[in-house]
């Protein structure tokens, strides 16, 4: 069988880095595994590639809907799955980088995802719901019906509350982590990122003062401009939906960089929901140690 290289982790710990060397040093080319990065238009606050890293070493499952798409982790393991096959069959190394949880294990565990068609009345009378009794109530639904997928999502994110129950009312019962898995046609080596919390806070915060340095303001006023409504799914990413509330006047624009840092740390944390320290198929490496050296002798000693 074929082999496929993750390269997995919270947030700004490094990944993009490690998975363009190791691209660069096995011939590989990389599918990302971001659920932001989808998205066209928004390059600054998703961290995008640039089109000179791009340019050097090739990227997939970047920029393929528009903000005001559905996107489905069912449409991306499909994708993915072609994009290895592709990247495999012109003798490269398919090398796996992002730190969606979902769509990380959709695809190397081979879920076998029901397809449930949205549907908009359901999803109404629950948005009512979240708003009189509020979003705790709903995930309290969720947890009750399917533990593992209520641990999976951040109780605030009403949006994936809300499609877990839906799938669970239109399955007939049966909730996504009921999911049935078949074994994908290759192997996966998963290697992880990790940092001491303080630091991989301090390399956070970095990144989100380099974002607005580099224009993340612009992009996002750009996007209020081509007609996407502040109230989009892509829209609700951390960065783009604080600068969306300063723009509005409902924050200053000090007060909304510090919550973009305060809820990238939060999302850096839940990402350790879905890629667990003690997860034994995942071969850890903190970035304070060598990691680079590391997985590069890992990956090469792999044999594909």
């Amino acid at each position: 069988m074929s082999v496929v290289v993750a390269v997995v982790g919270p947030t700004a710990v490094g990944k993009s880095k490690l998975g363009a060397l190791l691209a660069r040093t096995f011939n590989g080319e990389i599918i990302s595994a971001d659920s932001r990065q989808v998205y066209r238009y928004m390059d600054i606050g998703t961290a995008k590639p640039t089109a000179e890293e791009r340019a050097v070493v090739p990227h997939h499952l970047i920029d393929v809907v528009d903000p005001d798409a559905e996107f489905s982790v069912a449409l991306y393991q499909s994708l993915a799955m072609e994009a290895v096959s592709e990247v495999t069959r012109r003798g490269r190394l398919p090398i796996l980088v992002g730190g969606s949880g979902l769509y990380v294990w959709s695809l190397v565990e081979g879920w076998e995802i029901p397809r449930v068609e949205p549907d908009a009345g359901f999803r109404k009378r629950l948005e009512e719901r979240a708003a009189a009794e509020g979003a705790k109530s709903l995930y309290r639904e969720l947890e009750g019906i399917d533990q593992e997928t209520a641990a999976s999502i951040d109780p605030r994110n009403v949006r994936r509350v809300i499609r877990a129950l839906e799938i669970h009312h239109k399955n007939h019962g049966v909730g996504p982590s009921s999911r049935h898995k078949k074994r994908p046609p290759f192997e996966t080596l998963i290697v992880g990122l990790t940092a001491e919390r303080r630091w991989l806070y301090q390399m956070i915060d970095r990144r989100v003062d380099r974002m607005m340095e580099q224009g993340l303001l612009q992009e996002v006023k750009g996007l209020l401009g081509r007609g996407y409504s502040p109230d989009l799914p892509a829209m609700s990413s951390v960065g783009y939906k604080e600068i969306c509330q300063f723009i509005s006047g409902k924050m200053d624009l000090a007060t909304a960089v510090q919550r973009m840092k305060f809820e990238t740390h939060r999302f850096a944390r839940h990402q350790y929901a879905w890629f667990r320290l003690d997860d034994p198929r995942i071969r850890w490496y903190d970035v304070d140690t060598q990691a680079e050296a590391g997985v590069l002798k890992t990956v090469g000693d792999t044999p594909r």
